[in-house]
């Protein structure tokens, strides 16, 4: 029998061209199959959102039935706290997983280091198709595209609630009337911003690609100061009362609180001047805030519509968070920055259908250093190296937070010239106990035992039956602070406007602790 050389190779050819085929095809058909159970993800971030601002929380008057929804459909996590109660360094730790002290986002005016990693690039590196919508607000005025992101809508610093600025009261640094930035392209704002960024969102989920899964970032510019409540808002809760107890002057120094607290009750950020305004008002900025709120409540109703309308609701986690909170005369002090509970304290709701488990309160310990570990496990993809926080999924979807019994967060807020009073503070947060060091100052630290004290109002620092609690936690905090390379703080040059000053009728300086005078 003839051999035939040219007939065999043709089939050899054949075969091996079928085998690549065949291998190709099941590849695609098994990287479909992944990219159909990878979840959909829409993370939406409210700025200066308090933990106790929610109907579901509690609240005596406040209308939140579309975030009250989420809590029923998903979990509610209770203890949910941020590392830097400041918008800019907090927004930075929720994309990096980071410390501040690693990120060095430290402020309102300086940018992140272009050479870290956003954990949206790592969703895109998975298949993910990404869009940022909202609030950027990291470097001052830059709105530019950011790394991690198919599509970008946002503007600069503060922007404005309505383009034309009407209903606020006062001028906040950094409000910017420039309208949007989309894809590079410079759009004015035409209606009020929080109405306007939701449009912006469902107009990107509508034209998205269906055939890949999606991360969209919705970042809203709501409810950060100055408060200003859509039209359709404004007035509803003119009647309400201010459910916070602002305490005298007198019960601060009786609480034995530090110094630099009972002074800054006399500053831009105390409920003696605030804003550096005669007659400010704790219970209308309150009212205010609360109006603002409703718009928030219903864009998340609006989204999350439109998932169940086009039949995404399913495949889709759905996160709501606050970037940190804000006090409004809790212990005389307005504003954050601090290390309290009304400060570093946020909302945090969670839906996943099938996976989380509805309608359970879930009360492991969770930092925003957490999200981007959290979410990545969630859409199986790669990790972040580097980072400070830890998934918390897994405990999630087994509502389960038993490995989370021990655990605690390291909170730290870095001095600021534009608002000398609040300090330099590292915490060690999270647990019943929580212990505050001021650094820097001729002062005294704090430990506050939220169980018997939730309002954090009995500073017990210096009670010598906790003085082996306070030996103890400042070692934790120093461990903590050692094992997220911590041990060098961020210097960064001043930028912005400074606001020192006090009210000359109001509270006097704070005079030094009793126990700092030696009397012959």
């Amino acid at each position: 029998m003839q051999f035939d050389v040219h007939t065999t190779q043709s089939r050899i050819r054949f075969v091996v061209g079928f085998f690549f085929v065949l291998t190709a095809a099941s590849s695609f058909a098994n990287s479909f199959a992944a990219d159909q159970t990878r979840p959909n993800i829409l993370f939406i971030l409210c700025d200066d959102h308090r933990f106790d601002c929610l109907g579901v929380a509690g609240h005596p008057f406040l209308e939140t039935p579309n975030l009250d929804a989420m809590a029923s459909d998903g979990a509610m996590l209770r203890r949910a706290y941020v590392t830097t109660s400041l918008c800019s360094p907090s927004r930075a730790s929720i994309l990096t997983g980071q410390y501040a002290h690693n990120h060095r986002v430290v402020d309102n005016y300086h940018a992140v280091d272009p050479n870290l990693v956003f954990f949206p690039q790592h969703l895109q590196k998975a298949g993910y198709q990404t869009a940022f919508i909202g609030k950027w607000h990291m470097g001052g005025d830059i709105d530019d595209p950011q790394r991690g992101f198919d599509h970008w809508i946002s503007f600069k610093g503060q922007g404005t609630y309505w383009p034309d600025g009407h209903g606020t009261s006062r001028e906040v640094p950094q409000t910017t009337y420039d309208g949007f930035n989309i894809n590079g392209k410079r759009v004015p704002q035409r209606g009020y911003i929080t109405d306007e960024l939701t449009d912006y969102s469902l107009q990107w989920l509508r034209d998205r690609d269906p055939n890949k899964p999606f991360f969209l970032y919705v970042s809203h510019k709501a409810v950060h100061a100055d408060f200003v409540p859509a039209d359709r808002h404004r007035g509803r809760y003119d009647n309400e009362p201010l459910p916070i107890q602002i305490p005298t002057a007198e019960s601060m120094e009786d609480g034995d609180k530090p110094m630099w607290v009972r002074n800054q009750r006399n500053s831009r950020h105390g409920v003696d001047f605030g804003y550096n305004l005669k007659g400010f008002s704790p219970e209308v900025y309150y009212r205010r805030y609360c109006e603002s709120l409703l718009a928030v409540d219903e864009s998340v109703g609006r989204l999350r519509r439109f998932l169940e309308q086009q039949g995404l609701d399913q495949n889709t986690i759905v996160v709501y968070m606050g970037d940190n909170g804000f006090q409004f005369g809790d212990h005389g002090l307005i504003d954050k920055r601090t290390a309290y509970e009304a400060s570093a304290k946020v909302p945090l709701l969670m839906v996943a259908p099938g996976q989380i488990p509805a309608g359970q309160p879930f009360d492991g310990l969770f930092g925003n250093i957490d999200i981007a570990p959290t979410l990545l496990e969630a859409a199986n993809a790669s990790p972040l190296s580097h980072i400070n926080g830890q998934s918390v999924w897994k405990e999630l979807c087994s509502a389960d937070a038993k490995s989370l019994d021990d655990r605690t967060l390291l909170y730290e807020y870095y001095w600021e010239r534009n608002y000398p009073h609040t300090p330099t503070l590292h915490a060690v947060i999270g647990g019943r106990f929580k212990y505050i060091r001021c650094h820097g100052l001729w002062d005294r630290d704090e430990l506050y035992d939220l169980e018997s004290d939730p309002g954090e109002t009995r500073n017990l620092i210096h009670d010598p039956s906790y003085a082996d609690r306070v030996e103890s936690l400042n070692q934790q905090l120093w461990q903590h602070l050692k094992n997220s390379t911590g041990m060098e703080m961020p210097l960064l040059e001043d930028h912005g406007p400074r606001f020192p000053l006090r009210d000359a009728t109001q509270s006097p300086p704070a005079t030094f602790p009793d126990e700092y005078i030696v009397n012959e």
